[in-house]
């Protein structure tokens, strides 16, 4: 089952990400200071798409 936005943040905020800004109010950033990786999540959708999905947990470093 795809993740919603809110899930994908969640996960991100309970891996060492934080909030860094927003573009346009569709899209929101997060960053880990440790890893120096940063990941823009969509919060314009229901449910983010299998790819998207996989391609922000790759950048992200969780998979």
């Amino acid at each position: 089952m795809p993740m919603t936005p809110k899930e994908m943040i969640r996960l991100l905020e309970q891996n060492g990400f934080r909030y860094v800004k927003s573009n346009n109010g569709s899209h929101q950033k997060y960053r880990n200071d440790e890893t120096k990786r940063t990941v823009s999540v969509p919060v314009h959708a229901k449910e983010l798409k299998k790819g998207i999905e996989q391609r922000l947990l790759k950048d992200a470093g969780l998979i």
